[in-house]
């Protein structure tokens, strides 16, 4: 079998790796890929060149397209190859509007009973900073509507921090909602779907913030581990019932049903399940745990979704776990340099996975190239023993002004 993963990111490193090492593919080509791909699988092809992906399909006799990130999802990237017949994994553009539009995730979740947070919806940033000048109780949520690259919420504290999340983030006309502050524990609840069936990946948990301690400025995922213990079985059993099930349904009975990745973000507090936002694909740098853990062939439950028959299925995982530390660039999740030489990435033990995202090869060196530029990934028979693991390794790679995050899987240490 020949793959297509479209994209750039770790995700997209940690899906070719997968398919490649679980005997799914004897060929994966990423387009446009990083420095972590071979040169000869990397594809010069920019996500949204829709026929240059096709040319590309056709040219290579590609058998199955895997779409990483959101972006050409909400777009119609998977509506486009499969009017050209061509086998392709993700969801439609009707779809992928469960994460284009946190309105209309809003909608399906109010119509199917699906648990989430009270809102108010503003279209006229005067109306908006009006609201908020009468909200006495702080923090707040508020929350662009359509795609920002895991930075179009803000949660502030106070109505002068409310207001310059706003004058900074919010134009006039946009569609903007305030939603009530939900206390708890986040965890990444993901599922695949044919449109009919829904199958749970144990959860992971994501780490948004900068720096040490949960603060600094959202970013696009510090790290992460799984399986996360806030949602372990019983309530991961809870978030398939009340959560996956009634929206794979509800999205069937208005018409566009669900194939893909269906990713729910949630908040936990005692017996208390919300929602707070989906997403329509691996999460990153969820992907990067989940997938070193999965029982079997990836490719085979990418097949079955795209064939409608995950109902034939059951996916398990291995009783490890597994975390990965992002090494960022200097500045990030604000400006920062590239082109900076890394060094290291042969001196990490074989215990370790190291994904790249943020990274090009320049003259036979590799180089930072984004924000987040690697995944140092490890697994372990306990949690201990991958923490353990990533932190005495990681700081054998080195590049000018890299920083992460020391604290990565601190609430499963708590527990």
């Amino acid at each position: 079998m020949k793959y297509l993963v479209i994209g750039s990111g770790g995700r997209e490193h940690a899906l070719a790796w997968r398919l490649l090492a679980d005997g799914s593919a004897d060929e994966v080509f990423v387009a446009p890929g990083n420095g972590g791909i071979e040169e000869r699988f990397r594809v010069n092809i920019a996500i949204d060149d829709f026929a240059g992906i096709e040319r590309f399909c056709r040219d290579s006799a590609i058998d199955i397209v895997v779409v990483g990130p959101e972006a050409p999802l909400v777009a119609g990237l998977i509506d486009f190859l499969t009017g050209k017949k061509i086998p392709a994994f993700g969801p439609t553009a009707a779809a992928a509007r469960l994460e284009g539009s946190k309105l209309f995730a809003k909608f399906i979740m109010e119509k199917y009973g699906v648990p989430t947070a009270g809102h108010r919806d503003f279209s006229s940033k005067a109306d908006l900073l009006a609201h908020i000048e009468t909200i006495a109780d702080y923090p707040i949520v508020i929350k662009l509507d359509g795609l920002a690259a895991g930075k179009g919420v803000g949660i502030p504290e106070s109505k002068a921090e409310a207001i310059d999340f706003i004058e900074r983030n919010v134009k006039d006309g946009a569609k903007v909602f305030v939603e009530d502050f939900l206390a708890g524990e986040e965890a990444s609840v993901l599922g695949i779907s044919d449109g009919e069936t829904v199958l749970p990946f144990i959860a992971a948990q994501d780490h948004k913030r900068a720096y040490d301690g949960d603060r600094g400025p959202n970013t696009g995922g510090m790290g992460a581990y799984a399986p996360a213990p806030v949602a372990r079985d019983a309530v991961l059993e809870r978030v398939r019932r009340e959560v996956l099930v009634p929206v794979v349904q509800g999205m069937k009975a208005e018409g566009c049903p669900f194939k893909g990745i269906l990713y729910a973000g949630v908040i936990i507090d005692g017996d208390s399940i919300k929602v707070l936002e989906f997403n329509v694909r691996f999460g990153d740098p969820e992907a990067q745990v989940i997938l070193p853990l999965l029982n079997g062939r990836l490719g085979d439950f990418l097949q079955a979704s795209i064939a409608g028959s995950l109902h034939e299925c059951e996916l398990s995982f291995k009783r490890m776990s597994a975390i990965t530390v992002v090494m960022a660039s200097g500045g990030y999740p604000d400006d920062y340099r590239k082109g900076i030489p890394i060094t290291g990435l042969d001196a990490v033990s074989e215990d370790l996975i190291v994904f790249h995202a943020g990274t090009r090869m320049e003259n036979g060196a590799c180089v930072t190239s984004g924000g987040r530029v690697l995944n140092v990934t490890a697994l372990g028979e306990s949690f201990q023993a991958a923490r353990d693991t990533v932190y005495g390794e990681i700081g054998k790679i080195r590049f000018e002004g890299a920083h992460f995050r020391k604290d990565i899987g601190h609430r499963a240490m708590g527990r």
